[in-house]
């Protein structure tokens, strides 16, 4: 193995001196040594500006320089050279000063013989590597711990040290801080008196967490409500764990503890707890602790053979003061109503709100299902007085179903359903009432999933589709409009009537995907009219509540008159009253009217609106409701109606429909009170494409002059098609 090569500058002004020098380091036993000389300290500090020197062999008395002098200023061109003073025995004194000074060592120029003077260069140059390793060693564990501690006087958790004898060794900042011990006064105490903590539910000394994971030699965690007691008495809530400290040769030698204050975390469990089983707006519990608690009632019903009843309770027309007055005020009367609810029952039972203006009671026990009766009755009676909202009287009332354990139900899904199931009774059956759950009911609600079920089929399968009930002016007798009515073609069941499959629908969402399926396609059928160079006239199209409220329906729409080239006044889009009373209602029916559609209100008169919508909105068309009409020829109040909305719409500049009109007398009233248009069986019966198309290629002057003549026309269309 080659040895490492030395650089030697020798400072010598004496020749003779100078090569025996020469000739000790040439030898190579002890070498190798690369020596150049230099006769004075000007020429020496030139040299050593150039490039580093390992070994520097000074004379302290040179032509011009000598003593200490000269030595400090080698030094300083040479920090890191490793340097030896040549001396004889009359200048030793001034050698020993130059060691003093930073010289590693001086050597007597009579032992500079061949043989001693490589083996102390040798030695003296060992020296200072294993000197220049132990600093380098040195230093990299004073950064280490330099780290260590910066690192723990900065963290915000708590660190406190022990050895093996349970004795504190370290504290950082935050221990101090947190046991109200400084660091001076707690080194070498015992740890039970710096490190004081107790469980915080029996008081008792907790065990000594260092103790455990020195014995176990493993991360312990502090036990479950550890309390610390500070210095001065006080008491903290803490959390974390200890771990034990290990030797170089793995044995345990003492262990470390981190804690942090748990006060504020644990606030924070509880408070989280707290959320995920109460209700935000109202404070009541939630479904899912309502789940919780009837799932511990049915078990404790059935070990004391006992009954329970759960009260599913719907807010009627909630919606309608919600979206009329805004969700502020919406939110208000929730909690009005919560605080009633929860004052008609025992302390034992439980006021739940299951979601938006749904209601859940547990009548945790119960000796009969009239007891539930009673409540239902007693929470009718207080949600009967007004809420006192800002400046609202604002009413209430109550949709109730009621499922009994064990009669309708063994767990809390059955129980669940069986309670829901008799709500949408009671709100079906006229509202404001309660209804016990049957089988019937059961039966029903079977065969509501079923329907829901075929709906979804049907909208896959392409089994909807259109027909059209002409629209007639009064005046001239001619058809100016016609209503898109959706029929479903089931296969097994044939035609069924929309009374019987959209309420369903509603309630399950369908009707938006239905909605713009039929849209799509009564545009589409206009435009194929209108391209077979058909007289086509605008059709009416009923637009669901939750078909309206998106945000994206005009644009939608304005998007699928586009796509199919249909002009937007062929098209009238018929929605209800409380569409009006949405908030997103303003912005929708504006950018309708800027397209160019017709707007109606259907069924007017059966809602409630209030005048000031009308005057408020662009609408084109009031709808008189067939349940007016039907009894206009006998009932006063229903001709006195009309005869209002007709007058009403007149002076407003509005067209009105009347619906449902059958009868010749019918007709005669709503022309004398020039009813604009209208519509039923009279006329036609809703009619298919293909029938309809004839309608649209007959000639309407012959009806016009037969209008004029005869104010009972027959009808226009004799084969309704059968329904």
């Amino acid at each position: 193995m080659t040895a490492t090569l030395t650089t030697v500058l020798l400072i010598e002004d004496d020749s003779t001196d100078a090569e025996l020098i020469q000739a000790a380091l040439a030898g190579p036993e002890h070498g190798p040594f690369q020596v150049e000389w230099v006769r004075c300290l000007a020429a020496a500090l030139d040299r050593l500006e150039r490039e580093p020197i390992d070994v520097v062999l000074l004379d302290l008395i040179l032509p011009d320089g000598e003593g200490i002098e000269a030595f400090e200023r080698v030094l300083r061109a040479a920090p890191e050279a490793l340097i030896l003073v040549l001396s004889t025995a009359d200048d030793e004194e001034t050698a020993l000063g130059a060691v003093r000074r930073g010289a590693h060592d001086y050597l007597d120029k009579g032992h500079a013989d061949a043989y001693w003077l490589p083996r102390a260069l040798r030695y003296v140059t060992d020296r200072k590597a294993t000197e220049r390793v132990l600093r380098a060693a040195e230093e990299t564990l004073f950064e280490e711990k330099e780290r260590t501690r910066v690192m723990l006087d900065s963290i915000g958790d708590a660190v406190l040290a022990s050895d093996l004898s349970g004795k504190v060794t370290y504290l950082n900042p935050m221990a101090e801080q947190m046991t109200g011990w400084s660091q001076q006064d707690a080194l070498g105490r015992s740890l039970t008196e710096v490190f004081h903590i107790i469980d915080g539910k029996t008081r008792d000394i907790a065990a000594n967490p260092a103790r455990r994971a020195i014995d176990e030699d493993q991360t312990v965690g502090l036990a479950m409500n550890c309390v610390l007691i500070r210095r001065n008495g006080e008491e903290i809530m803490i959390e974390d764990s200890a771990a034990p400290i290990h030797n170089r040769n793995g044995r345990v030698t003492g262990a470390v503890i981190v804690f942090h204050d748990g006060s504020q975390s644990r606030t924070m469990t509880e408070k989280m707890s707290y959320m995920a089983h109460h209700d935000v707006l109202t404070g009541l519990p939630n479904r899912v602790l309502l789940t919780e608690r009837l799932s511990r009632a049915i078990d404790l019903a059935q070990r004391h053979r006992k009954q329970l009843a759960l009260l599913f309770l719907d807010l009627d027309h909630f919606k309608v003061i919600n979206d009329s007055l805004g969700h502020a005020i919406g939110d208000r009367l929730l909690q009005s109503v919560a605080e009633r609810l929860t004052a008609c029952v025992r302390t034992s039972d439980t006021v739940c709100r299951q979601g938006g203006d749904e209601f859940v009671i547990l009548l945790a026990e119960i000796e009969q299902p009239q007891d539930a009766a009673r409540v239902a009755e007693k929470v009718h009676a207080a949600l009967g007085v007004m809420h006192a909202i800002d400046e609202h009287e604002l009413p209430t009332a109550l949709s109730i179903g009621i499922s009994v354990y064990p009669n309708d139900g063994d767990n809390v899904d059955d129980l669940m359903r069986s309670a829901d199931t008799a709500m949408f009774h009671a709100k079906t059956s006229g509202r404001n009432s309660y209804q016990f759950f049957t089988a019937e009911m059961n039966r029903r609600a079977i065969d509501r999933q079923i329907i829901e079920s075929r709906l979804r089929r049907a909208l896959t399968q392409g089994e909807f589709v259109l027909h059209y009930q002409p629209q007639i002016d009064l005046t001239t007798g001619k058809m100016t409009g016609a209503e898109a009515l959706i029929r479903w073609q089931d296969p097994e069941h044939g035609f069924t009537h929309p009374e019987q499959f959209i309420p369903i629908a509603e309630a399950c969402g369908l009707i938006v995907p239905i909605g713009q399926w039929v849209l799509r396609e009564a545009c589409q059928q206009v435009r194929t009219w209108l391209d077979a160079g058909l007289n086509a006239v605008p059709v009416a199209v009923n637009v669901s509540a939750l078909e309206f409220a998106h945000p994206d329906f005009s644009i939608g729409l304005a998007r699928l008159l586009k796509e199919i080239g249909l002009a937007p006044d062929y098209l009238e889009l018929e929605i209800t009253e409380n569409v009006l009373m949405q908030d997103t209602a303003v912005p929708t029916l504006e950018n309708l009217r800027d397209m160019g559609i017709w707007l109606a209100i259907d069924d007017f008169g059966m809602g409630y609106s209030s005048l000031s919508y009308l005057k408020r909105f662009s609408i084109d068309t009031l709808k008189i409701d067939r349940s007016f009409v039907r009894d206009i020829v006998t009932d006063i109040d229903d001709a006195t109606i009309v005869s209002a909305v007709i007058g009403m719409g007149k002076n407003l500049h509005r067209r009105v429909i009347a619906e449902g009109v059958e009868t010749p007398e019918q007709l005669v009233f709503l022309r004398s009170r020039c009813c604009s248009k209208a519509q039923g069986f009279l006329f036609s019966h809703p009619l298919s494409v293909k029938d309809f198309a004839h309608l649209l290629a007959d000639d309407n002057d012959a009806l016009s002059r037969q209008w004029s003549s005869d104010p009972r026309p027959a009808p226009l269309f004799i084969t309704p098609p059968r329904l």
